[in-house]
């Protein structure tokens, strides 16, 4: 059809409206129908926020952008609302009734009714005011439970499904090289492995809810120089291949991710957005992904204006396009009149335009938006309704009773217990010192990503929507006849030591001290955790250490507690704390699932997902380094940690034995079996986290001294033994070679069954015969762990 064409008013239906015919061809016959103006309209979103009056959304002013004039934008179309639910407080249901309205105008304006596609931020939950703030990425890490969070991830996404939303810009798959890094708290963690499996869940979970899932940053955002946000990347493509992509790649092919969202540095002098060979050479002709690619907020416009690459919008748009990035977010400012203008004067082909605008309709079409019985109302609202929106307020739960005790479950489940010497569980005090900054503090749960730390602070008179219970309050809760008294001692970063005395006065009067430190998440700069929130060293924020040794240098046990969005090096706490209780921002049910640990009501069973320092300034300290990383006698930096990757204690016992290898060969293409027995020789019952990693002696390159390529899960009754049978492909060994290639090599290998990175309990020493192998991207990502009950 010649674009030049007015679409027909007709009574048979257009092929791009029918359900019944291919994907394919609804997709080929709608851009053959529209005028470029059209097609590059479909290409940019529009920065929104929803009305708590159940109006249309207005458009958001940000001071990176010139504000947007929606009359004169949505006659062409609109590819997206950028965040309705996430700029301003509105009301669930209200939100969803002002997002169906402006739905509706957007489908009725444009020649083929097709309406946006809303995305909105789910980092740690659906960023919506009343959403359930679940624990942070870090945490989900420290679970090393995908299964749990998978069940998390379908909810959220069955939450935001439910008042109209379509994309979900999370997870983050980074892999943290550097805990300085503001944004660790939004990680998962410092090991690929545990990266891919935890992020494809989530992945997983959020699509079978319906929701598009975001991988974001792709790729190498967080190994930037100095744990700086935004900065120049320093990497060989070893380091990317086999440490910062492998978790994308899971994603991609486990979780069925059906968009992917640019890094904003740049490696080795190529921007990510600017990438043609990572985001159309790797991710689209290698690993064959046929979703979206979108534009982290102003990326495109950065190649312009942060990068230098492109000399105008233009040519950042035409770089940005020929690289991959089909959507320009969160508002139009190069991927509309600036692309336009350079497609018609031949400055960038149109083919690209088209190439960009069939993945974004295939999606909608996916998404079901182009189909007849399209309607804008989400299932939760019907068309009664919009007679009176007022009867709407408080129609929509989005933190119900299931949410909230699949919160907790997932809060319980990630906190770790660093050490304990014996004082844990408390065993009904007379007298609690309850301390620190972040001991009476409601938000001290939640991380930078929430809505309440998000956006939230700039409506201080909004009330939170949530319910935030405090650790003093758990606590009082957990403890009934116990006295807790409260000091506050130092603020999370404001060098005050004004309360030390008050804070020791207390301490020397109680039969144990809880001092709880940690962070406070914030953006750029408004916290000591979070996006833009980086920091020199890993020394606590503020006077937080001060108070730890005043604390100390009392004689009544101290028990140190972290809400932290990041490790801390913590100083004498290390050997001198009673015990330590590390939680990284769990979350809106966190100080009830900590109050369960020091209670002993729940057995602790988290692991570390990032190792924590034993000196501040040891940056990058990740466990996963080659021998020149790790402690020598030529330099007088030890980064070894205080508490390795993947450590944890339990209230209970748990002894390995029996370990049994079927085979001490196999060939390159081969795989090995073994077998061990974990029992729970303790009193009660409580989980086992096994690790499996892999040494490799000598390889043709530098290899880490160990990497993590398998776990499992046990929980176990007391005196209760499970056997483990575990099978290893020798895919897993691979490693990129030298010359680029994924290379599986003959020779000696340990494959390590440990509690943590530092803590291997048995080893098999087996040997890979046979022929060098090259694999690809279809190679066998896993080990298969099964248990089996003994007699």
């Amino acid at each position: 059809m010649n674009a030049d064409v007015a679409v027909e008013n007709t009574s048979a239906i257009a092929l791009w409206n029918d359900p019944t015919a291919p994907v394919s061809a609804r997709v080929d016959a709608l851009i053959d129908a529209m005028t470029l103006e059209e097609k590059t309209a479909q290409l940019f979103g529009v920065w929104v926020g929803a009305s708590d009056e159940g109006g249309e959304v207005a458009p958001h002013q940000h001071e990176m952008e010139e504000p947007v004039d929606l009359d004169a934008l949505l006659p062409p179309g609109l590819g997206q609302l950028t965040r309705p639910f996430g700029t301003v407080p509105v009301d669930p249901a209200l939100g969803a009734l002002s997002l169906a309205r402006t739905q509706a105008r957007i489908a009725a304006t444009n020649r083929f009714g097709i309406p946006a596609l809303a995305h909105d931020e789910c980092l740690a939950g659906f960023a919506a005011w009343g959403a359930t703030p679940y624990p942070v990425p870090l945490s989900w890490g420290a679970t090393f439970d995908p299964a749990l969070v998978r069940e998390m991830a379908e909810a959220i996404g069955r939450d935001m499904r439910s008042v109209g939303v379509h994309q979900g810009l999370a997870p983050v798959l980074d892999v943290v090289r550097d805990a300085r890094w503001g944004r660790v708290e939004e990680t998962i963690g410092e090991d690929p492995y545990l990266v891919g499996t935890i992020g494809t869940a989530y992945v997983q979970g959020l699509e079978s809810a319906g929701i598009v899932a975001t991988l974001k940053h792709f790729a190498g955002y967080s190994a930037s120089r100095a744990g700086r946000n935004l900065a120049p990347t320093s990497m060989g493509p070893r380091e990317r291949a086999d440490v910062l992509l492998p978790p994308f790649e899971m994603a991609i092919r486990e979780g069925g991710a059906r968009s992917v969202m640019n890094a904003y540095t740049d490696t080795d002098g190529i921007p990510s957005a600017a990438d043609e060979a990572l985001l159309t050479g790797l991710l689209r002709d290698t690993w064959d992904f046929d979703g979206t690619v979108v534009a982290d907020y102003f990326a495109i416009a950065f190649l312009k204006t942060l990068h230098g690459v492109a000399a105008d919008w233009a040519d950042a748009a035409g770089t940005a396009l020929r690289a991959g990035i089909d959507v320009e977010l969160p508002n139009v400012k190069t991927y509309g009149a600036p692309l336009t203008e350079a497609v018609a004067d031949g400055r960038v082909p149109e083919a690209l335009v088209d190439r960009a605008v069939r993945r974004v309709l295939t999606q909608k079409v996916a998404l079901g938006l182009l189909d007849p019985d399209w309607n804008p109302l989400p299932a939760a609202l019907d068309a009664t309704d919009e007679d009176d929106p007022s009867a709407l307020r408080g129609r929509i739960d989005l933190d119900g009773p299931a949410n909230r005790a699949l919160a907790r479950t997932l809060a319980e489940q990630a906190i770790v217990l660093l050490s304990n010497d014996g004082t844990l569980p408390l065993d009904r005090p007379r007298r609690i010192a309850l301390i620190g900054p972040n001991a009476d503090e409601p938000t001290a749960v939640l991380g930078c990503y929430s809505f309440p730390q998000h956006i939230g602070v700039r409506h201080p008179d909004t009330p939170l929507g949530i319910e935030l219970p405090t650790l003093r309050e758990t606590l009082a809760a957990e403890f009934p006849d116990t006295e807790i008294t409260y000091a506050r001692g130092t603020g999370v970063d404001d060098g005050d030591l004004s309360g030390l005395a008050e804070a020791t006065r207390l301490a020397r009067e109680a039969d144990v001290t809880l001092v709880v430190l940690g962070d406070r998440a914030g953006l750029f700069g408004r916290g000591t955790s979070g996006e833009g929130c980086d920091v020199a060293t890993l020394a606590l924020p503020g006077a937080q250490q001060q108070l730890l040794d005043a604390l100390l240098d009392v004689e009544t046990p101290v028990v140190t507690v972290l809400l932290a969005g990041r490790p801390y090096a913590l100083g004498r706490a290390v050997g001198e704390s009673a015990a330590i209780v590390q939680s990284f921002f769990p979350g809106e049910e966190g100080t009830r699932a900590i109050a369960g640990v020091l209670a002993g009501r729940v057995n602790p069973s988290g692991r570390l997902p990032v190792s924590v320092p034993r000196g501040p300034g040891s940056q990058p300290g990740a466990y996963l380094g080659a021998p020149l990383a790790h402690a020598s006698e030529v330099s007088s930096i030890d980064p070894t940690p205080a508490f390795a990757f993947g450590h944890g204690l339990s209230y209970t016992r748990f002894e390995w034995t029996d370990l049994a290898v079927e085979a001490q060969e196999a060939p390159t293409d081969g795989e090995f079996a073994l077998s061990l027995t974990v029992c729970n020789t303790g009193e009660r019952s409580g989980t086992e986290v096994v690790q499996l990693y892999l040494h490799d002696p000598v390889a043709s390159v530098v290899q880490p001294v160990q990497r993590l390529i398998g776990y499992s899960r046990l929980a176990l009754e007391p005196r209760e033994a499970r056997r483990l049978r575990i099978t290893i492909p020798a895919d897993l060994a691979s490693f990129t070679g030298r010359d680029g290639r994924r290379v599986v090599e003959p020779g000696e290998l340990e494959l390590r069954l440990s509690a943590s990175s530092a803590d291997p309990r048995l080893t098999a020493r087996v040997t890979l015969t046979g022929a060098e192998r090259h694999v690809d991207h279809t190679r066998r990502l896993h080990a298969t762990i099964l248990q089996e009950q003994t007699t």
